[in-house]
């Protein structure tokens, strides 16, 4: 399996500038003398669409041959990737056929649409999902962009890391993190983070967190093989999915530990970063902050960067309201 090189990750990053914003990076003292450690948060959460997933996307509409953005493209998805694909796929000026479940939220719906998608409804399960987007495919002739385990999507959610070690303490000096931290469901960020800090910073630490209802990568992970979960039960619905074979190839190779934590804990995360920080994420971005809170002696005194990697929930469910 050969992964994107440095090289590729840099040439993405350059052809994906029309399509998201090069998001900040922020710290928070009060947060830092909790954790005892100094943090610093890639604010995914400001990123086009409200998501990483901008990323990924608009990098594999890029890459398309012209045949193929003749027919568009699609894909089936109920959150961040839906709405992804279908901006990018609008701002190239193709086509976007996004196959949603019937109880999809309406607002991930109505984002679809604002963006240009052209919905397709299916019943609430995988199959109806598959085989609705494999009728789409044989109708339409479009591209299938999945969400997570594809290559041009892990090189283009890789440009987040290539952003984070670009960061400057002064105009010549980068800022030496120590530790990188970044959430994983289906592991598309995951992968692309640890390819990018093994190319750039080798000696830096990759540490992945997971709700502890949906523990398939650190089962995996500790397992040394794939271990799909069937019935995954977490408020961190952007973690809901198990890993691919793409990105637990990366992962293995490249990533040091992965840390579970528990629903509350993930709430009191959430909650903190809204409190000291001011700004509202989603619930599976704060599951890394959960994970360095619960583990707080092993990152003591250590420069970490956390990616936050998503800010749509809806603003009346909250879950500490």
């Amino acid at each position: 399996m050969t992964f994107p090189s440095l090289d590729e990750i840099k040439a993405a990053h350059q052809r994906i500038q029309p399509f998201i914003h090069r998001t900040p990076m922020m710290s928070c003292e009060a947060i830092d003398r909790l954790a005892g450690c100094e943090v610093r948060f890639k604010c995914e959460n400001f990123q086009k669409v409200g998501a990483f997933k901008a990323r990924g996307a608009a990098n594999a509409v890029t890459k398309l041959t012209a045949e193929q953005r003749r027919n568009g493209v699609a894909t089936h998805s109920s959150g961040n990737h839906a709405a992804a694909l279908a901006r990018a796929a609008t701002v190239a000026g193709i086509r976007s056929y996004i196959v949603m479940p019937s109880n999809a939220p309406a607002v991930k719906k109505k984002a679809v649409e604002g963006y240009g998608g052209e919905i397709i409804e299916c019943r609430p399960n995988l199959q109806a999902r598959e085989t609705t987007l494999q009728g789409v495919l044989e109708k339409t002739g479009a591209t299938f962009i999945p969400p997570y385990d594809f290559m041009d999507v892990v090189e283009g959610q890789a440009t987040c890391a290539l952003e984070i070690f670009e960061e400057r303490v002064t105009a010549d000096e980068p800022v030496p993190f120590d530790v990188v931290m970044a959430p994983v469901g289906g592991g598309g960020l995951l992968a692309g983070t640890a390819l990018l800090t093994n190319y750039v910073s080798p000696s830096t630490t990759v540490i992945a967190a997971e709700p502890a209802g949906a523990d398939d990568a650190y089962r995996s992970f500790h397992a040394g093989e794939l271990i799909p979960i069937d019935k995954p039960n977490t408020i961190a619905d952007g973690l809901l999915t198990s890993l691919g074979k793409i990105t637990f190839a990366a992962i293995m190779k490249h990533v040091d530990d992965i840390l579970t934590v528990s629903d509350e804990e993930i709430v009191a995360a959430m909650r903190m970063i809204y409190e000291r920080m001011k700004i509202v994420v989603e619930p599976s971005c704060a599951v890394p902050l959960a994970a360095l809170l619960k583990h707080s002696p092993r990152f003591v005194g250590q420069k970490v960067a956390i990616i936050l990697s998503g800010g749509n929930v809806h603003l009346n469910k909250l879950p500490f309201c």
